[in-house]
């Protein structure tokens, strides 16, 4: 009776241990896949889906200078996309253009990091053209879901980057988002 329970326990742990597992695995395997998506989608093929059942595409690739964070943007940020990238928000200018282009992504996986920015901090964002448009970390806040002042248009190039709060948090969602505001140099 005792291996019994011994190996349920055992079974059970394993099983908690691989669920742990397949979210950040996922979010890691995406981007392997939305970088061969990306160089053909810059070879000029539209929209290329990074794997066949994919309805969305690689729009930008996002790199923090300091912290070696390299992503592909996906268009549509549902939560499917958010899933597997971080993503931009529509309605709001694509990534690279003048006005105010919105990202959104998950605490726990592609947007863990904004955590870890200060002011000052550099953001480069590539489009598919090879443009390379160059961010400073202008200084982050904590809002409510309700307030959507960050989604507001803009006439400069501003790089606004969305994730809830805190990041420590162990359910999922929350009233509360991590708003990151920075500024074409």
């Amino acid at each position: 009776m005792r291996r019994l329970g011994f190996s349920a326990l055992l079974l059970a742990g394993v099983a908690l241990l691989g669920e742990g597992l397949w979210i950040p695995a996922k979010a890691e395997l995406a981007q392997v896949l939305m970088e061969d998506a990306w160089e053909r989608i810059r070879r000029g093929e539209e929209e290329a889906a990074p794997w066949p059942w994919a309805d969305t595409w690689p729009l930008a690739r996002l790199r923090i200078a300091e912290g070696g964070e390299d992503l592909f943007v996906l268009a549509g940020a549902s939560g499917r996309n958010l899933a597997w990238g971080p993503a931009h928000v529509a309605g709001t200018a694509p990534p690279g253009a003048a006005g105010n282009s919105v990202l959104a992504g998950h605490r726990d996986t592609h947007f863990a990091f904004l955590e870890d920015l200060d002011a000052g901090d550099l953001l480069w964002l590539e489009t598919p053209d090879g443009a390379i448009r160059r961010y400073r970390v202008e200084g982050a806040a904590v809002v409510h879901q309700s307030d959507v002042s960050a989604l507001e248009p803009a006439l400069e190039p501003i790089l606004t980057l969305i994730t809830c709060f805190p990041f420590d948090a162990t359910v999922p969602g929350g009233p509360l988002r991590y708003v990151v505001q920075a500024v074409a140099r």
